[in-house]
C-alpha cells in the first residue's frame, strides 16, 4: 500500500481529485525547474552533489519519490507544465529547433495566465524555450500571462557563462557577466523585491515589513534554470572543490556536479532573500526537473534517460514546501507529474480550472494536507515521444505500459520535420510491455503474459488516452525544406 509519511494513508491506485481553495491567504508560489536533472542528483534524492539548499526544501517540505516531468524532453514538459495538459494536447511534440513554426499557441490557458487573472503578479525567468522570443509571430511569455521575463528561447549561449542570448521583456540584453544560475536568481530577487514594495536589495525592510507583507499582492515566479543542460559552464574553484572532496574523479565529471551546486548556492540567495522580506512561509516552492538526465548515473536503477519514454527519462526529483501546510520531512510515493502545477496552483490561489478544456493534471492539495485517502486521479499519467522507440507509456498505480507505435521502423530526423507530422497524428499504440515497478523498478521483466488481465486493462487504457490526445492535438504546417537534408535513422533506446 502506498504512504504518506508521517501518518497518513494512500490508496495504490489513484484514480481523480476535485479541486479545493485553502483557507487562509493565497500564497506566493515559486517553481524552480531544472533542465536535464536526473532523479538521483540532488543531494536528498541520493545524488553526489552537496546541494544543501535545495535538501533544506526537502527537510522542511514534502518530498515526492515517484515525481515526473510531464515528457521526456524539454519543450513538450514546459507545455505540460504551463497549461495541466499533456503536452502532445498543446501541439508540443518535440524540442523547438531554430526557424521552426511549432511553439506555444495563444490558443492555450496558461498557469500564469489563470494567476494574473486571479490577481497574481506573474515573472518568468530563465530558459523559455516554448517559442522564439525575437519572433513576433509566436508568443512568448508576455502574450501567455507574465508580466515581467528575463529569458532564452533555447539554451544559454555560448554556455552558462557569461550568455549572450538574454532577452528581457522582448528586448536583448546583450552579453551578462556570471553564471546563468546566478543571474537568473539576481533578476528574480530583484523583481520579488519591487512587487512587494521594497526599495532596494539592500532594504530588510525592518520597520514596516508585515504591513507591506499584508498590503502586497501575491506572486507567481518560475525560475527556469538553464543548468545542467550542455554546453555546461562552472565555477573553477567549485570544480576544484569537488575533485579535492573526491579524489580520482575526471575533469568533465567533476564540472557537472559543480553545475548543480552552483544552482544550489544561487538557491540559496534565494531563500535568503524571502526570509529577510518576511514572505517565507507565504511562499510555496514547488522544485523539479523538465526531464530525465542525459547521463545514466543520474537516474540510479531506472531503464531510459533523456528522451526515453521508460521511467529514466521523465522520473525527476520533486519537492514542495509549504509552511504551515505541508508537513516537514514528509513523503510521498503516489506518481505525481508536472502536468499537477496548474490544477494545484489553481487549487491553492482559489482560481477555477480552465472549463473549456481537456486538463490532464489534478491537484495535490489532498496530498499535500495529509488527506492522502482523498486522492483520485483519472486520467493516467502519459509520455509520447513520437521519435524514440518505445514511443508512449502510461502509469497507473505502480503499474507501466510501454509500447512502440506503428511509426516505429521508419527513420526519423532528429528535429521535427515535414513528413513526421501527419504520421504522428495517426500513430497507433503497437507491442505493448507491462511492468511492476513495485516488485521491479527497472522495467526489465515484461509481465503482459503473466498478468492477462491487468496487460488487458492498460492496453484499452493507452489506446483511449492516445486516441483522445490526438483528437486536439495540432498539425504544423511545417516547410518541406526545413531540414530536408537531416540524417535519419530509427531510434531506439535501451
Amino acid at each position: 500500500m502506498k504512504r504518506l509519511f508521517p501518518m497518513v494513508l494512500l490508496l495504490a491506485i489513484p484514480i481523480a481529485e476535485a479541486s479545493s481553495s485553502p483557507s487562509g491567504p493565497r500564497p506566493n508560489v515559486i517553481l524552480l525547474l531544472l533542465d536535464d536533472a536526473g532523479w538521483k542528483d540532488v543531494g536528498s534524492f541520493g545524488g553526489r552533489m552537496k546541494t544543501p539548499h535545495l535538501d533544506r526544501l526537502a527537510a522542511d517540505g514534502m518530498r515526492f519519490t515517484d515525481c515526473h516531468s510531464p515528457a521526456p524532453n524539454c519543450s513538450p514538459s514546459r507545455a505540460g507544465i504551463l497549461t495541466g495538459r499533456i503536452p502532445a494536447r498543446a501541439g508540443i511534440y518535440s524540442y523547438l529547433p531554430p526557424g521552426h513554426p511549432m511553439h506555444l499557441r495563444g490558443e492555450e490557458t496558461t498557469v500564469a495566465e489563470l494567476a494574473r487573472d486571479t490577481g497574481y503578479r506573474t515573472g518568468h525567468f530563465g530558459k523559455w524555450h516554448l517559442s522564439e522570443l525575437e519572433n513576433d509571430d509566436q508568443p512568448g511569455p508576455l502574450d501567455q500571462g507574465f508580466e515581467y521575463s528575463l529569458g532564452t528561447s533555447n539554451n544559454a549561449s555560448p554556455s552558462h557563462r557569461d550568455p549572450v542570448n538574454f532577452v528581457r521583456n522582448g528586448e536583448p540584453v546583450g552579453k551578462v557577466e556570471g553564471y546563468s544560475c546566478q543571474i537568473v536568481v539576481d533578476e528574480a530577487i530583484g523583481w520579488i523585491e519591487s512587487v512587494r514594495g521594497v526599495a532596494g536589495k539592500g532594504d530588510d525592510g525592518a520597520d514596516d515589513r508585515d504591513e507591506k507583507r499584508q498590503a502586497a499582492e501575491p506572486f507567481l515566479a518560475c525560475l527556469w534554470f538553464h543548468e545542467p543542460h550542455t554546453p555546461i559552464a562552472s565555477p573553477p574553484e567549485m570544480i576544484d572543490a569537488v575533485q579535492q572532496r573526491e579524489p580520482g574523479i575526471s575533469r568533465r565529471r567533476a564540472t557537472y556536479l559543480a553545475n548543480l551546486e552552483n544552482v544550489d548556492a544561487a538557491v540559496g540567495r534565494l531563500l535568503e532573500r524571502i526570509e529577510r522580506l518576511g514572505i517565507a512561509d507565504d511562499t510555496v516552492i514547488w522544485f523539479t526537473s523538465d526531464n530525465g538526465p542525459l547521463r545514466a548515473e543520474s537516474r540510479g536503477p531506472l531503464r531510459g534517460v533523456k528522451s526515453n519514454v521508460w521511467e529514466g527519462g521523465h522520473r525527476v526529483p520533486g519537492v514542495i514546501r509549504w509552511p504551515g501546510r505541508v508537513a516537514a520531512g514528509s513523503e510521498c510515493d503516489v506518481p505525481v507529474s508536472g502536468v499537477d502545477f496548474l490544477p494545484t496552483f489553481c487549487a491553492m490561489a482559489g482560481a477555477e480550472l480552465p472549463g473549456d478544456r481537456e486538463i490532464d493534471g489534478v491537484s495535490l492539495m489532498s496530498l499535500l494536507e495529509g488527506r492522502g485517502d482523498e486522492f483520485r486521479r483519472d486520467t493516467p499519467l502519459y509520455w509520447f515521444f513520437y521519435r524514440l522507440n518505445p514511443s508512449l507509456a502510461i502509469r497507473d498505480g505502480d503499474w507501466a505500459l510501454v509500447a512502440r507505435t506503428n511509426d516505429a521502423e521508419r527513420p526519423k530526423a532528429h528535429p521535427l520535420t515535414r513528413e513526421d507530422m501527419p504520421r504522428i497524428l495517426e500513430s497507433k499504440p503497437v507491442s505493448f510491455r507491462l511492468f511492476d515497478l513495485g516488485e521491479e523498478i527497472g522495467q526489465r521483466r515484461d509481465l503482459a503474459d503473466d498478468r492477462p488481465r491487468r496487460f488487458s486493462e492498460m492496453r484499452r487504457k493507452m489506446i483511449e488516452l492516445h486516441a483522445d490526445v490526438l483528437q486536439d492535438a495540432v498539425e504544423w504546417q511545417i516547410p518541406a525544406e526545413y531540414r530536408a537534408d537531416a540524417r535519419r535513422r530509427v531510434w531506439d533506446s535501451n
